[in-house]
């Protein structure tokens, strides 16, 4: 007689309910997929846009946790990692969140933007919990055939990886976007966890000055580590006075190149005055609907000859690039740091609800 397993998860019931822990039978494994051991998930902004319900489409309930990272337990079959090698029992992995997309439709083939498939899933996100263990807030996530994973290389620390999460992965997709050139001086606007990542890749990138506008103070603190020349409190500071600043830090000029991480419409009109004339903007903290922005077309964006471009998402190539410079450069950039606190998995709607409330960059969630 066989002994019965089960795991111990946290599921979103719906919006606005609070997270409630739920017992799931342990999967049974086909050929190519694994069962990991879960040493942390994140807490993210997206975390909380689902707990308020501003994404369309989501399958409630869900297991919550789209960027994780833990123990292959059990491996069944051939598992490849994306470097071409076999997945084996006790390798410390990490996987890239969209795990489906379907290669046919127009997105997929014709305009090759995967991130706008139809039929897009993604851990943690668009999974019902009655399909499984398809989100990090578990003590075991269900890998099947088809995703890509990868061993976190040996000298990354796991709460490094944790720490930068989604917004480390997001922040590759926006540098690539924002096609930055040597020398440029970039502003990023939002010190949540998407906008500190976007500071040190800049950095990375060649960017000679980068200025962050955010809040609150620990924030600032934090992005100055990540590689913040200037920042300005959006708290203690009105759009004039901001815009008298970055003037005069860039000789009248403005920057060359701006990165929306607020996911606030008033930023992007604010934004549009900062960008100096055939400058570059990069909108990717819109995630949800912040409401309309209000813009002069003829005197913000045409006469200035602007280069406007959104982000959404990301992409394996992303994920792989994203772990490349975690081992690179974990060790004199702190992404450790934005995740500020660990959480049990009873500790969830606290965990969210400090996110929710900003008093922390990012929530961790510990399930074992």
């Amino acid at each position: 007689m066989g002994i019965h397993v089960s795991v111990l998860a946290a599921v979103m019931p719906a919006p606005h309910v609070p997270v409630e822990l739920r017992e799931f039978p342990e999967p049974a494994l086909v050929p190519g997929s694994a069962l990991l051991r879960t040493l942390y998930s994140e807490v993210c902004g997206t975390d909380v846009h689902l707990w308020h319900g501003r994404l369309a489409g989501v399958p409630y309930p869900i297991i919550p946790g789209h960027v994780s990272i833990g123990i292959a337990d059990k491996v069944r079959g051939d598992l490849i990692a994306v470097d071409g090698t076999p997945v084996r029992e006790g390798d410390r992995l990490v996987f890239f969140d969209v795990h489906r997309t379907c290669g046919h439709c127009r997105a997929c083939t014709v305009t090759r933007t995967p991130t706008r498939c139809e039929h897009r899933r993604v851990y943690g996100i668009s999974d019902p919990a009655s399909e499984g263990l398809f989100g990090g807030w578990s003590q075991a996530i269900y890998i099947e055939p088809g995703v890509s994973v990868a061993r976190l290389p040996d000298v990354v620390p796991s709460e490094t990886y944790i720490g930068g999460g989604c917004g480390l992965i997001t922040a590759v997709h926006i540098i690539d976007r924002a096609a930055l050139s040597l020398g440029d001086t970039v502003l990023v606007q939002g010190t949540g966890a998407v906008g500190l990542s976007a500071i040190a890749l800049a950095r990375l990138a060649g960017a000679a000055r980068v200025i962050a506008i955010g809040a609150p103070a620990d924030r600032l603190e934090l992005a100055r580590a990540m590689g913040a020349d200037v920042t300005i409190d959006v708290a203690a500071t009105n759009p004039a006075q901001r815009r008298e600043l970055i003037r005069d830090l860039t000789s009248g000029l403005g920057v060359d190149v701006a990165i929306e991480a607020a996911g606030s419409a008033r930023a992007v009109e604010e934004a549009l005055d900062l960008i100096r004339d055939g400058g570059r903007y990069v909108i990717a903290g819109h995630y949800t609907d912040a409401g309309p922005s209000a813009i002069n077309v003829h005197q913000q964006i045409n006469r200035k000859h602007l280069e406007i471009r959104g982000c959404w998402g990301s992409e394996v190539g992303h994920f792989v690039r994203a772990l490349g410079i975690l081992e690179r450069h974990h060790a004199n950039i702190p992404w450790r740091a934005i995740g500020a606190r660990t959480y049990g998995l009873a500790e969830v709607n606290q965990a969210l609800a400090d996110a929710e409330a900003m008093r922390l960059p990012k929530a961790l969630v510990k399930p074992n």
